[in-house]
């Protein structure tokens, strides 16, 4: 016959068991919730960046297409000018002479062109 000492011993380590098996159950579950939250989160945050990295270009696109030009931008613009001009001096003493000097363009000494009527 089995002394009440093995009994209790008995009746405690299955409590004790049923009690880890539980304990392991809910703690998997909240493990599982907790990754399940990780990774919402991770995506709320890639959304939230590519949204804010779309937005930057967007505003970078149309503060580029308004801002006011600078002294150099004008100094560039004034060398590719002044370049396309020279060009257009070399084609033009490559053409045939024409006859009539009052439609023709020529070239002041300073290097802008004028037209004489």
């Amino acid at each position: 016959m089995a002394k009440p000492a093995d009994n209790l011993r008995d009746a405690v380590e299955r409590t004790v068991e049923a009690t880890l098996g539980s304990a392991e159950k809910s703690r998997s579950a909240a493990q599982g919730a907790l990754d399940d939250l990780v990774d919402s989160v991770e995506d709320f945050r890639k959304g939230a960046e590519e949204r804010l990295a779309r937005g930057r270009r967007s505003m970078a696109g149309a503060i580029e297409g308004r801002r006011l030009a600078t002294h150099d931008d004008i100094k560039e613009l004034q060398a590719e000018l002044r370049a396309i001009g020279r060009r257009l001096d070399r084609i033009e003493e490559r053409l045939p002479k024409r006859r009539t000097s009052s439609s023709s363009k020529r070239t002041t000494s300073s290097g802008k062109r004028t037209s004489t009527s």
